[in-house]
């Protein structure tokens, strides 16, 4: 139970984030013309992109640590009541 939750979000979560990732790099290697395009002054798309790639890690991060507060958590608490381990 335990390892179908925490699967329940990883797996879609890294091919989610695989496939933006390597949206971004492919662009930035085959789309020069829209990457280098300007959104205003000298900010860029591919500048806005990449800074978004670090602004998805941060709401995934957030994102895990919710689910697991909320859906792991608890079951790490049953097995470690259940078998005597001591709580942190």
């Amino acid at each position: 139970m335990l390892r179908r939750r925490l699967r329940r979000f990883v797996f879609p979560m890294s091919a989610v984030f695989f496939g933006w990732y390597l949206g971004y790099v492919l662009l930035a290697a085959y789309a020069h013309g829209l990457m280098s395009r300007r959104v205003t002054g000298e900010i860029t798309v591919g500048l806005v992109m990449g800074v978004l790639q670090f602004a998805s890690t941060a709401l995934i991060m957030v994102g895990y640590l919710r689910y697991a507060r909320a859906r792991i958590d608890p079951l790490v608490a049953a097995i470690r009541d259940r078998v005597g381990a001591p709580q942190r």
